[in-house]
């Protein structure tokens, strides 16, 4: 396992970086919101717990990652910067014509994104297909990440997926739900209640465990240890993490970042940089 503190140091920077890219966007604006509650997901993610080859993106035993909440693209752009399989270029090129950093994801297996994503709800059916097909091709080694919203579980199409998962025992799928109790229309809550997310997987036959999604010593420990079922990772976030003005307010969902916020939200990183 990689050190916390070099992860946590990896989380300030992808936050800096996912600001930038938003300020950078002008008045087309971003995802700010759910891309900073991913930040330590994408982290562990990328830095700690897939295994793939940078020099070898279609290697055969690699694992695959599907953004199914794609509108957290920024978040996976900043962390395989810190991977290394994007630059600082690449950033700098975000949502721009012609760049493979699209506002949501597309495909490009040159850099490791294997499915496009932005329609909620499909990421988790396409997983366990495409999980199913690698046990029955031998293939034993490689897994399926699936990063999910809270808001996004209030498809039924995820809970096709998630029995189909259970009925064929797909342990090389393991899903991670950012759990940042917000989404489009208001708080999850209110606009559809699922009650008890982790009773209610748990209830579909999967592996579960719920963690601080802000924890990278936890989200690392929770996505390493072996299952022998589909598993799920609740990871309970806040939307807007890291900066101030924007945890908790749906209004960051999608928004434009001004220069004077965009200098409060960088100072901010750099004051948390300087406590790591």
């Amino acid at each position: 396992m990689v050190e916390s503190s070099v992860l946590q140091a990896a989380a300030t920077q992808i936050r800096s970086d996912i600001l930038t890219m938003a300020h950078r966007a002008g008045t087309a604006g971003a995802h700010l919101g759910g891309s900073l509650s991913l930040v330590e997901i994408m982290t562990v993610l990328y830095l700690d717990t897939m295994r793939y080859r940078i020099d070898e993106p279609d290697w055969p035993d690699r694992d695959r990652l599907i953004l199914s909440k794609g509108h957290g693209a920024m978040a996976m752009y900043a962390a395989m910067k810190q991977a290394g399989i994007l630059t600082n270029d690449h950033l700098k090129h975000y949502k721009q014509k012609n760049s493979p950093l699209t506002a949501h994801p597309s495909i490009n297996l040159e850099i490791g994104v294997e499915v496009a994503t932005g329609s909620l709800g499909q990421g988790l059916s396409y997983a366990a297909g495409a999980c199913l097909a690698l046990k029955k091709k031998g293939n034993l080694q490689s897994r399926y990440f699936v990063v999910l919203g809270d808001g996004e579980c209030n498809e039924g199409q995820i809970w096709e997926a998630a029995a189909s998962a259970s009925h064929y025992a797909l342990d090389n799928l393991i899903a991670v739900v950012d759990k940042n109790q917000l989404q489009y229309d208001g708080k999850t809550d209110e606009v559809l209640s699922m009650g008890d997310l982790a009773k209610k997987w748990l209830s579909f036959g999967w592996e579960t465990r719920t963690v601080d999604g802000h924890n990278v010593e936890a989200l690392a420990h929770a996505l390493n240890s072996s299952n022998k079922r589909p598993l799920v990772v609740i990871a309970e976030t806040v939307k807007g993490k890291g900066v101030s003005f924007m945890e908790n307010k749906p209004k960051w969902h999608n928004a434009v970042l001004s220069d004077e916020l965009y200098a409060q939200a960088q100072k901010e990183q750099v004051s948390r940089y300087a406590t790591i």
